[in-house]
C-alpha cells in the first residue's frame, strides 16, 4: 500500500536512489539534493513501506505563483497512479494561487500534464543556464 507524507523524512541516500531510477542528473548530487528539497516549502513523497519510490516538491511565493520543480516517481511503480495522486495533492494546496507552473521536457511529458489540467503557453520558453563544474556527490 502506497502511503504520502509531507514530512521531509527521506534520507540523501534515498533521494539518490530515486532520482537516478529516472536518470535525472540531480540524482549525481545527492547532500545537495537533500539540502534544496529540505528548504522547499512543499515536498510530498509517496512510499511503499520503507522504500521511497516518488516525490513532487514545489517552490512558491506565498501568494501568487508555485513552481512544481520536481515530480518523479520509480519506474516500476509508474502507471499505478502515485503520480497523478502527487499532482492532486500538490494543485489542491496552490488552488487559490494565480498561477502554478512547471516545466514539461518532451512530448510524452507535455501529454501527461495536459491531462493534469497543465497548458502550453506558445512562443514562451524556459530557459537556464547550468553548472557544469560541480563535482558529482558534492
Amino acid at each position: 500500500m502506497i502511503t504520502y507524507s509531507t514530512e521531509k523524512n527521506y534520507t540523501a541516500e534515498q533521494l539518490k536512489e530515486l532520482f537516478l531510477s529516472v536518470e535525472w542528473l540531480s540524482g549525481k548530487y545527492p547532500v545537495k539534493l537533500k539540502k534544496a528539497l529540505d528548504n522547499c516549502g512543499t515536498v510530498i513523497t509517496a512510499w511503499d513501506g520503507g522504500e521511497l519510490v516518488g516525490l513532487i516538491n514545489a517552490i512558491d511565493d506565498g501568494v501568487l505563483t508555485a513552481y512544481v520543480h520536481y515530480l518523479c516517481v520509480r519506474p516500476e511503480y509508474q502507471a499505478k497512479g502515485i503520480g497523478r495522486e502527487l499532482l492532486r495533492q500538490v494543485k489542491e494546496k496552490y488552488h487559490d494561487f494565480l498561477y502554478l507552473l512547471l516545466v514539461a521536457e518532451n512530448e510524452p511529458l507535455i501529454k501527461y500534464y495536459k491531462g493534469h489540467g497543465f497548458a502550453c503557453y506558445d512562443e514562451r520558453s524556459v530557459m537556464m543556464i547550468q553548472n557544469d563544474e560541480l563535482k558529482d556527490g558534492e
